[in-house]
């Protein structure tokens, strides 16, 4: 079976644009790959939501990303990308999480040039470091992969919401030719600024579509028009799953009974127990 990172390079040599949900734990990623997505990316915002019901603001370790990832790239054979945040620290640091994050079974690792502690591109407090700093921060991301981790490396910039979007474009172009695989702009605000990110930066491109964001939200067709490589959904499946929990819990809590949830024999064909029972099966002695 091919790597992970080698199906993702083949993705990214496809012509078109590929729709990625994002995950937010095993069980997530398995639903995404289940449901015949080719791709999908561990978001810090459903991650931090997810495992300490805290805001995508930091707060979260590398430890704890890192954990959580290990767990999402084992339920899964198709590629994920990670987030890795700012690399979690100097550049010692980042090069340590980009061998982990290959480690962990990643097809690629996002690293972004926000100020640490980051914080989700869509809210309040948004800050960037230098272009300088942004690009060393980049650098020793992409000499942990040159000295051999295998994984790819997706450059993020948050420049647009701090310096404009002409800032955001020299940033992103800067990655693309220091040797980046992807580029993210994030939170353009018109189709215009989308199709000028994707006219100017000469590698693969990703856009992201938050629902409430700053981002238009466009058709996976207009976004393939436009030029993007990958749109990720990074809030799909967890408030979808947010709601469905609210819904039960408001049906208990009114004495009834909840009918609406998946049936006891697709959960449990949904998280494995089928498999598990036949591989025990094939060692039970007779």
């Amino acid at each position: 079976m091919k790597s992970p990172v080698i199906r993702l390079r083949e993705l990214l040599k496809a012509p078109g644009l590929t729709v990625m949900p994002c995950c937010f734990d095993a069980l997530s990623a398995r639903l995404i790959e289940r449901a015949g997505f080719p791709l999908t990316f561990m978001s810090g915002f459903g991650v931090a939501a997810a495992r300490l019901a805290a805001p995508d603001t930091g707060v979260i370790s590398y430890a704890e990303v890192l954990d959580q990832g290990r767990n999402i790239c084992e339920a899964v054979e198709i590629p994920v990308i990670g987030d890795a945040d700012t690399g979690f620290g100097n550049a010692a640091n980042v090069g340590r999480t980009i061998r982990g994050y290959a480690r962990a079974g990643f097809a690629c690792a996002m690293i972004e040039d926000q100020v640490a502690p980051k914080r989700c591109g869509h809210t309040l407090g948004v800050d960037v470091v230098s272009r300088d700093a942004a690009l060393s921060r980049l650098r020793a991301a992409l000499d942990a992969r040159e000295a051999g981790a295998e994984i790819l490396v997706l450059a993020r910039t948050d420049a647009r919401k701090v310096h404009g979007l002409e800032e955001a474009i020299a940033r992103g172009r800067a990655f693309a030719e220091m040797g980046a695989d992807i580029v993210f702009v994030e939170a353009p605000r018109s189709q215009d600024e989308m199709r000028r990110i994707c006219d100017a930066i000469p590698i693969p491109v990703m856009v992201n579509m938050v629902e409430g964001g700053e981002t238009p939200l466009l058709a996976p067709a207009e976004l393939e028009a436009i030029g993007f490589a990958i749109a990720a959904y990074p809030l799909v499946l967890l408030s979808h799953a947010v709601r469905a929990m609210q819904e039960g819990l408001a049906a208990l809590g009114r004495g009834e009974v909840p009918s609406s949830g998946l049936a006891f024999e697709d959960l449990r064909e949904v998280v494995g127990f089928p498999a598990h029972d036949a591989l025990v099966a094939r060692y039970t002695a007779d």
